[in-house]
């Protein structure tokens, strides 16, 4: 699959992109800076042992690439940046990864009108983009160790039932496990568990604290 990562060159993008790049998938690392984004992709493909699995690309040129898009930006972007691609995207899937952070105070909980980021986003950009919520709740810490498991199951919600099966495919090809976790209204839960779990992380002194969903089989990817 060809997979657009808009914010690829950050921690959390960049992680997620080396994982889909070591399971076979073609991958484009977006941003506002190309050179910065062909950078990060030249690093990545060395990771790789070379393997030309990644190339870089302004933000609007990976998401007409692409069609599956992954929104890994700060919450402060995430708007700029998916209206800067948004003639790109109708059809496609876009995965966004934004939890709504509001810096100073990141461990507390701060929903925009106290509803979801993602739901907000789907609204502005139209019933014609295929908008998933998933991989907010997983740590960058160990994202390019691929023989690290990563701690944390994902949760995965939208409102279009095929799109979610194939972020959880995905969540699956990056080494984790990931659950059907209902409606894109959902999100709202995961979303704030960020918050929970970055003040998690300062109480307890480490780097990658998770979540777990128990009770289910062992499979993750239904």
């Amino acid at each position: 699959m060809l997979i657009a990562v808009l914010g690829g060159t950050g921690k959390e993008g960049g992680g997620l992109a080396f994982r889909w790049a070591a399971k076979g998938h073609e991958v484009i690392l977006g941003s506002r800076d190309p050179e910065r984004a062909r950078g990060a992709a030249d690093e990545l493909n060395r990771l790789l042992a070379g393997r030309a699995a990644v190339r870089g690309a302004c933000n609007p040129e990976a998401a007409r690439e692409a069609p599956v898009v992954v929104l890994a930006v700060p919450y402060a972007a995430q708007v700029a940046v998916a209206e800067e691609v948004r003639n790109h995207l109708p059809g496609k899937i876009l995965v966004d990864v934004t939890a709504p952070l509001v810096p100073p105070r990141v461990e507390r909980v701060q929903l925009p009108q106290g509803e979801s980021a993602v739901v907000s986003l789907q609204r502005r950009l139209g019933a014609g983009v295929r908008v998933v919520s998933a991989f907010q709740n997983v740590s960058a810490t160990h994202l390019r160790e691929l023989d690290h498991e990563v701690d944390c199951d994902v949760l995965v919600c939208s409102d279009d039932a095929a799109a979610r099966e194939v972020v959880v495919g995905l969540a699956h090809d990056a080494g984790m496990r990931a659950w059907h976790a209902g409606p894109l209204a959902n999100s709202v839960a995961a979303e704030a568990l960020t918050s929970v779990l970055i003040a998690i992380n300062r109480r307890y002194k480490v780097p990658a604290s998770g979540i777990r969903i128990t009770g289910l089989p062992d499979t993750g990817t239904k």
